[in-house]
């Protein structure tokens, strides 16, 4: 894509979320109001304290708020009017820190609005958010600096992008050693075909700028996150007929992923024992679609993802034992974490597992 046409793709959201849409109510399909997976209980009740008017603005697709988050320093990418951050917010605390980037004038107005607001509501003495104008392409250019991140997280807004893999090459560089960038997105199963990416009304409704599932995995390992690990899938169907018609066959989900940034060396395979001190997981952390751990009970993991818990925040959540400290005393080899998305959600549907519905906050009624 041409220098031109990616200004012209910027300038046509901008206006689409600045002027034409005023409240999740204008939104012409599913994809920007998803409903995201199963909330905890401090999640449920942090989003449930964050202002009306903020929350009728949101047009994320999924929910971007990881386990523990406590003190950690998060990058909200298009933040727009600030509803995960504020959400997030009261989950770092006091100690933590949330920032905002968004390159709208108008959802940057209504979230800068309200900083004050919810710092007295959470009895914060120094507001912990704040929100800095910019493009996600061009984190670094907007002034935050490189490695000062411990969690990247983004709602629905990659997709909108022109150029995506700067997105993701930028969410890398201010990463620090360990962070974890946690997105939800819209996913197509193929290519979505050309004359469907002119078309602005579906780009701005996170549609014809979904990228096929398969090129995530190829622009991480070419930037060099780890393996994405596909953490929930919902499917967003098109409804509309003249939509359908420029789409042509091609069929789109709102998926959340989450990928590190690991050292360069890395662990060994070993055998975890999750302890159980993450708060609203003290049974159960599900860390991904292949993987969970119960509390107090060994489960064998390969290279990778014993990097990822021993480098990231999660790494006091463990025990780490050699592999011939387990039953059979072998270690795993190396775990494929591809995935297809619309094959997973048949599996869920075909185990008798109910997809999480749409979730879309209108002016009288809050998210779930």
């Amino acid at each position: 894509m041409t220098e031109v046409s990616e200004n012209q793709v910027r300038d046509s959201v901008k206006d689409y979320y600045g002027k034409t849409l005023k409240t999740s109510d204008d939104l012409l399909t599913p994809a920007c109001s998803t409903g995201a997976s199963r909330m905890s209980k401090s999640v449920k009740k942090a989003l449930g304290e964050v202002h009306d008017e903020v929350t009728i603005k949101y047009y994320g697709c999924g929910l971007v708020i990881p386990e523990k988050v406590e003190g950690t320093r998060i990058l909200d990418l298009g933040s727009g009017s600030g509803r995960d951050c504020f959400a997030l917010s009261k989950l770092v605390g006091e100690d933590g820190a949330i920032v905002g980037l968004d390159m709208t004038d108008e959802q940057l107005a209504v979230s800068r609005k309200y900083i004050d607001y919810h710092r007295e509501k959470f009895g914060y003495k120094k507001a912990n958010t704040e929100f800095v104008k910019g493009y996600i392409e061009k984190i670094v250019e907007a002034g935050l600096k490189e490695e000062t991140f411990d969690i990247i997280v983004s709602n629905c807004v990659v997709n909108l992008s022109p150029d995506k893999k700067a997105v993701l090459s930028d969410a890398y560089k201010v990463l620090k050693v360990g962070g974890e960038l946690y997105f939800s997105d819209i996913y197509a199963d193929h290519d979505v075909p050309e004359s469907a990416r002119k078309h602005e009304v579906l780009w701005g409704e996170c549609i014809s700028g979904a990228l096929w599932w398969k090129e995530l995995y190829k622009l991480a390992e070419e930037i060099g996150f780890s393996q994405p690990r596909l953490v929930a899938a919902t499917p967003v169907p098109v409804e509309r007929e003249d939509f359908k018609k420029v789409l042509g066959d091609a069929k789109f989900a709102s998926v959340t992923y989450r990928l590190f940034k690991l050292p360069e060396k890395r662990e060994a395979a070993r055998q975890v024992i999750y302890n159980g001190d993450i708060t609203d997981h003290e049974k159960e952390l599900k860390f991904d679609f292949k993987h969970s751990f119960k509390t107090g009970e060994p489960v064998a993991v390969d290279e990778e993802l014993s990097t990822i818990l021993t480098a990231s925040r999660f790494k006091d959540d463990f025990d780490f034992q050699p592999c011939s400290a387990s039953k059979t005393g072998c270690c795993p080899q190396k775990v494929d974490m591809v995935k297809d998305p619309f094959v997973y959600m048949i599996e869920l549907e075909s185990s008798g597992e109910t997809l999480a519905p749409a979730c879309a906050p209108t002016s009288d009624k809050k998210c779930c």
